[in-house]
């Protein structure tokens, strides 16, 4: 008999595996497991069509919990249910507080107060308003938050808007619409970051000259936008727009030029004040507990050292989350923070991972929204990986420094890709020299110059100065990396699919060294690097309206080119063409063009086109005669060319034909084997009969189309009766802005074109538009019927708002 045979049995001790199953099966009640089925429900929850009704959102939160408490071993069971119902309630509320339709357009007072910093940007301001009242008491307002506007006048005459600041009450006439967002390939989706917000509207202040100051400036917000100004004064040199924005988060200063060395060397985690930040500074006051319980030892008998360091560290991530504006991820920072120091204070022995799943746990039961930003999912997967792939750090720190940054690189590729639908090769460099030296030079001598200054004016001059100087060291080699060939590489929009094959190639690449066969991992990043551009086969052609508001832009592709007819509107502050026309580009694929057309002049059609092709190599630029747009080669009525089996040919303008701004818009017809199209810019009635009269004496079929874009966004001044019915038209686009106030499209040309046998869609309702004109004939797409979100059909249920009526002053937000 062997010793332990021998030994004396516990009485207590299980004499089967049966009975150690309930303890050893259990999950824990706040475990990793636990985190993982909330997240799942959360994320299940947020991509459903459309939301369940309240009562079944009640009821799964209510098992879940009762699960979650009671079922030990299936508790992560429990938590995807809550994930479930209780992000359904969270997204419940938030679309109820939206504008209702009936609010749309109306004209209404109201006062509030500034929250966050207001921006000045040239000809307007732009600013958040936290709703308290008003002179025509709008109970259905009270507490909710806009984002507004305030205007020049359309002369350029200022209208007082300098002097809108951070924590000011005021009091004025707005007008407001719901947060609707424009729906593109590539484009970042406000809406969702309005659902995230619980934003309730958008609009501009209507009679700016009528605007009341009400109370004064006070709060953080308050604080902030003063000191920010100090440092301005106190920093000449153009570094001071990033010592603002490393020590306050003031990113106003930064330029669209910054913005793209920063994201061309995969650095804008670091620039403005994130969750690495406030984690930082957490760090530093645990540091600084830490030494002066070292120095003065008595303190520990009264307060252990461990406990002194978490609540010093919680105390640090509240003071700069406060400092920061409590901008969303600095909240979801000092959760997590708060998580660990409470571990910490506890004296509970915790594992990271554990410790890191709890906090993912507080979060989301605290804002299951969260999700909807990109900074939750690169925060959790970036600690998750440096937690599974470097467990012992600290004895080499250069050498766990390169290899951190290799896994974060490796680990957060896929994520990145398909959030923001880009990658910087020059990233991994560029952090190896950024995060140290800004994180440990520049941050803290920036936090130091506010903290001295808060303390008393003009203390911190000198810690600001030293910061900017600091910055001014690095900041030439990112400007050289973003102009080499290191700098952003753009990608086309992936398959579903291409992210969970990615992250299991990371996976399997960051398994440990011995495995065999690690290499052929990168085989799964194919679909997300290398995805299918789904191209027209020859002889085909695909067309696609993008949602660009009131304006146009039409890409058109066939098996080897690429057109783009229009680049949407510009106007002070926004840019269409920057942020809805390339996106899109990059999107599909496009990254060069074969032909760029300005159908004619005007800002709506061509305010974009500087931007374009600044960005992407054009092999010809064209537009009307005498048309304002510079660089262009005219077009010309009788000319055309074929790409891949697809015939394109201008109508319109005439040889000799004066420039008339709409009337003179280049009319192109797409031609393939299987149907054509017809692109018409914003030509009116006279030159629509003409086109006709055209038609009938050249060939009958001249102007005949599957699919036609109603000209002049469905204006009552085109859409002629004899056109429409020439065309024969299966299919109407309009290109058109919600809610405008033109009434775009008119109700009589929707009925015309409607009568005529052709089924009408615009890209307010639908989003970007697309048509492919194959065998079989047209395959049309809506944006958002492709990609359905919860919100949209929200939006539906409730009754579309009508036009804003004719003559009111239109502002674009």
């Amino acid at each position: 008999m062997d010793e332990a045979a021998r030994m004396p049995r516990d009485p207590a001790a299980p004499t089967s595996i049966a009975q150690t199953w309930p303890t050893t099966a259990a999950v824990p009640p706040f475990g990793i497991a636990v985190a993982i089925g909330l997240l799942c429900g959360v994320a299940g929850c947020l991509r459903l069509p459309a939301l369940p009704p309240a009562w079944t959102l009640v009821v799964l939160l209510s098992l879940g919990l009762a699960a979650w408490w009671r079922l030990r071993r299936v508790r992560w069971l429990g938590a995807a249910l809550v994930g479930l119902g209780l992000a359904g309630l969270h997204a419940a509320y938030a679309l109820s507080v939206q504008l209702p339709p009936d609010w749309e357009q109306r004209e209404v007072r109201v006062a509030g107060r500034v929250v966050q910093l207001p921006e000045h940007q040239d000809r307007r301001t732009t600013f958040s308003f936290r709703v308290d009242g008003g002179a025509d008491h709008p109970t259905e307002l009270q507490g909710r938050l806009l984002q507004l506007a305030w205007y020049d006048d359309f002369d350029g005459t200022p209208t007082g808007r300098d002097r809108l600041h951070a924590g000011q009450r005021w009091e004025f006439s707005v007008r407001l619409r719901a947060p609707r967002g424009l729906r593109n390939p590539g484009r970042f989706d406000s809406e969702k970051h309005a659902l995230a917000d619980r934003l309730t509207a958008r609009g501009h202040v209507r009679e700016p000259y009528g605007a009341v100051l009400v109370g004064p400036a006070r709060g953080v917000d308050a604080w902030r936008e003063r000191m920010s100004g100090r440092i301005a004064g106190a920093v000449p040199s153009a570094a001071s727009r990033f010592v603002r924005a490393l020590a306050l988060g003031d990113t106003r200063g930064l330029s669209d030029d910054d913005w793209l060395v920063l994201r061309a060397n995969g650095l804008t985690h670091l620039i403005a004040i994130s969750g690495f930040h406030v984690g930082l500074v957490a760090g530093f006051a645990a540091l600084l507990a830490s030494a002066v319980w070292w120095l003065l030892p008595a303190l520990g008998r009264r307060w252990p050292r461990p406990v002194a360091m978490a609540v010093a560290g919680l105390a640090g991530a509240l003071g700069y989350a406060a400092v920061s504006g409590f901008a969303l991820p600095t909240v979801r920072t000092v959760l997590m923070v708060a998580v660990v120091a409470g571990v910490r204070a506890s004296r509970r022995s915790t594992s990271m991972f554990e410790a890191l799943a709890l906090a993912a746990i507080a979060i989301l039961l605290f804002d299951p929204l969260a999700i909807l930003g990109a900074g939750f999912w690169l925060s959790f997967f970036g600690v998750a990986w440096l937690l599974w792939c470097l467990p012992d750090t600290g004895r080499r720190p250069v050498r766990d420094l390169v290899s951190a940054q290799g896994v974060a690189t490796v680990g957060l590729l896929p994520l990145g890709v398909a959030l923001f639908g880009e990658a910087s090769l020059a990233g991994p460099p560029a952090n190896l020299v950024a995060v140290p030296w800004w994180s440990l030079v520049v941050v803290p001598l920036s936090l130091l110059g506010t903290l001295l200054d808060a303390l008393q004016p003009g203390w911190g001059d000198w810690a600001w100065r030293l910061a900017a100087w600091c910055f001014e060291l690095s900041w030439p080699l990112f400007e050289r990396f973003s102009d080499s060939g290191l700098a952003l590489w753009w990608l086309p929009e992936p398959r579903w699919f291409a992210l969970p094959l990615a992250m299991l190639g990371a996976f399997w690449l960051l398994l440990p060294r011995g495995l065999p066969g690690r290499p052929l991992a990168l085989m799964l990043w194919l679909p997300l690097l290398w995805p299918d551009r789904n191209l027209p086969s020859h002889g085909e052609a695909e067309l696609q309206v993008l949602d660009v508001g009131q304006g146009m832009s039409i890409l058109v592709r066939t098996a080897g080119h690429a057109l783009l007819y229009d680049m949407g509107p510009a106007t002070p502050g926004y840019d269409a063409g920057a942020r809805v026309v390339l996106p899109a580009l990059r999107a599909a694929g496009v990254r060069r063009l074969d032909r760029a057309v300005a159908s004619h002049g005007d800002s709506d059609h061509a305010g974009g086109f500087g931007a374009v092709v600044a960005a992407i190599p054009v092999g010809l630029a064209e537009a009307p005669d005498g048309a304002p747009v510079e660089g262009t080669q005219p077009c010309v009525a009788g000319t055309g060319w074929e790409w891949d089996g697809v015939a394109f040919r201008y109508l319109h303008p005439t040889p000799h034909f004066p420039y008339l701004g709409n009337e003179a818009s280049c009319v192109l017809r797409v031609s393939t084997p299987h149907g054509s199209a017809l692109l018409t810019g914003d030509i009116g009635k006279v030159i629509e009969r003409g086109l006709v009269r055209r038609a009938d004496e050249d060939r009958a079929d001249a102007i005949r189309a599957e699919v036609v874009l109603v000209a002049h966004h469905g204006s009552g001044s085109a859409s002629d009766p004899m056109f429409v019915a020439a065309t024969g038209a299966r299919h109407a686009f309009v290109s058109n802005g919600h809610g405008n106030r033109f009434g775009h499209p008119r109700a009589d040309v929707v009925s015309r074109w409607e009568d005529a046998g052709a089924s009408v869609l615009t890209t307010a309702e639908g989003g970007a538009l697309s048509v492919r004109l194959v065998p079989g004939g047209p395959r049309v797409e809506t944006r958002r019927a492709a990609h359905p979100r919860l919100w949209d059909a929200a939006r539906r249920a409730a009754q579309a708002p009508a036009a804003a009526p004719a003559g009111l002053s239109y502002r674009p937000e």
